[in-house]
């Protein structure tokens, strides 16, 4: 009888373990996807920021001007972006305060924001 026991709890521990790894597997291939995802709405994001640099666009433009146009330019891309980056976030860290991740994802956009701005107020100010 406890040989009986033994190898039904042997079997139930390692079939735990089995359902465990899988589970793990899968929650790892999540975050990979929502990581991946994460990615794609960034690279969009600075695509759609990349047109609004074209050289045609800028040309006539003050610094004060390019700011507020790319401060409204790609509001569907931002937000996807800010979605995407929250999502792969909130798995990565999951006990992290609810506001930490948008804080992180607006964050995460101000940078982009930022650094096109630095782009172009250092191509204006370069001679030609």
């Amino acid at each position: 009888m406890r040989l009986h026991l033994a190898l039904a709890l042997a079997t139930l521990t390692s079939s735990a373990l089995t359902s465990a790894a899988l589970i793990s597997s899968a929650c790892a291939d999540e975050v990979e996807d929502a990581h991946r995802q994460a990615l794609q709405g960034r690279d969009s994001s600075w695509n759609c920021l990349a047109r609004e640099y074209s050289p045609d666009h800028i040309k006539t433009m003050s610094a004060q001007d390019f700011t507020a146009d790319i401060a409204a330019a790609c509001p569907s891309e931002r937000q996807n972006f800010r979605v995407m980056l929250m999502d792969y976030l909130s798995m990565q860290h999951p006990d992290a305060e609810a506001g930490a991740h948008l804080s992180t994802a607006n964050r995460a956009i101000e940078l982009a924001q930022k650094d096109i701005v630095t782009a172009f107020t250092r191509h204006k100010a370069a001679p030609n």
